[in-house]
């Protein structure tokens, strides 16, 4: 089995970081397993939902692998890209559930926080260790905690390196569900089941304006036009949708 198992099931992509030894940290192999699967996920219509989850009840992933010394020089950066530590940011298009575990420090809790939704099981502990063990560089991290987290409590794990429980992620709103480990996977597949029912093409026209204007004013936000939601009105599952609202049913959705 590969560091980096993918699968599809229906319309449900599966990335699982499969190094249970090595705590699920991302080696050089991994990140190219990583940035071939977040490619592939962008480019398959037939992909609607993604959930992201990880081998061993110890840990999700706790970052970049150091233990090989220096990072080559063609790195795509940690998870390929999804976080943009190192190089260009890759944006899944596709909503992601992550089913979070054990320990989620580091860059393993960035990539965390790249999914739309987390669920998180009762051992799951997050964290960012960097200055607590004297390391800070391209710390992309900090920034998604100072923006998915009320400012003190995100400036309380930068600053001292503590970590928090998964009863506090999800009291803070950075979790989204919290549940036992025996449950996680079934969790994840709950929620990429309610993702899936909603129109895919929506959904993913809403995750695209969402994020595109999440660093702007509401002013700028309100005055936008977003090309994937007018590309949307043109759609089949747009016209479905219509046609079930008059008929009464249940809308079959296409993707297309």
């Amino acid at each position: 089995m590969a560091d980096v198992d993918f699968s599809v099931e229906g319309h449900v992509a599966k990335v699982h970081l499969n190094r249970p030894q090595g705590l699920n940290a991302i080696t050089q192999e991994m990140d190219d397993l990583l940035f071939g699967a977040w490619q592939r996920i962008n480019a398959d219509p037939d992909i609607w939902a993604v959930i992201l989850s990880a081998e061993g009840e110890k840990s999700f992933c706790i970052g970049a692998d150091v233990s090989g010394g220096a990072e080559r020089k063609t790195r795509m950066a940690l998870g390929g890209g999804l976080t943009g530590i190192g190089g260009p940011l890759v944006t899944c298009k596709k909503p992601m559930v992550a089913a979070v575990q054990g320990f989620c420090v580091g860059g393993g809790f960035e990539l965390a926080m790249c999914a739309d939704i987390i669920v998180a099981a009762d051992t799951a502990q997050f964290g960012l260790p960097e200055t607590k063990v004297g390391i800070i560089g391209e710390c992309g991290v900090v920034h998604r905690a100072i923006r998915q987290l009320p400012h003190h409590i995100a400036l309380q794990l930068i600053l001292t390196g503590e970590r928090i429980k998964a009863d506090q992620a999800f009291h803070y709103g950075l979790v989204n569900e919290v549940v036992s480990y025996a449950d996680l996977a079934e969790a994840a597949d709950k929620w990429a089941a309610k993702l899936n029912a909603a129109s895919p093409l929506a959904v993913q026209a809403a995750k695209a304006a969402v994020l595109g204007r999440a660093g702007h004013p509401l002013e700028v936000a309100l005055m936008s036009r977003f090309e994937e939601i007018e590309q949307y009105a043109e759609t089949e599952d747009k016209k479905e949708g219509e046609r079930a609202g008059v008929e009464r049913r249940k809308p079959v959705w296409t993707g297309r």
